[in-house]
């Protein structure tokens, strides 16, 4: 797959959905898939590092003596 040239517009709300039709027609069914379990991935390493930081800066308010 060709990707396209990265453009300002993108970061615009209708460069973002031109963007989206764009790799629509573009992804396979498969490429699509992929990349949604990839975001979940992201998604849970997100969250995992989020909680942690939270223990950790919980820790430190409330420390065990």
């Amino acid at each position: 797959m060709k990707k396209p040239e990265a453009d300002w517009r993108w970061g615009t709300p209708e460069g973002s959905r031109d963007f989206d039709r764009l790799m629509d027609g573009l992804l396979t069914f498969r490429e699509k898939i992929q990349w949604i379990e990839e975001n979940e991935t992201l998604h849970e390493r997100f969250a995992e590092n989020r909680a942690k930081r939270l223990r950790v800066e919980n820790q430190s308010l409330n420390p065990k003596e």
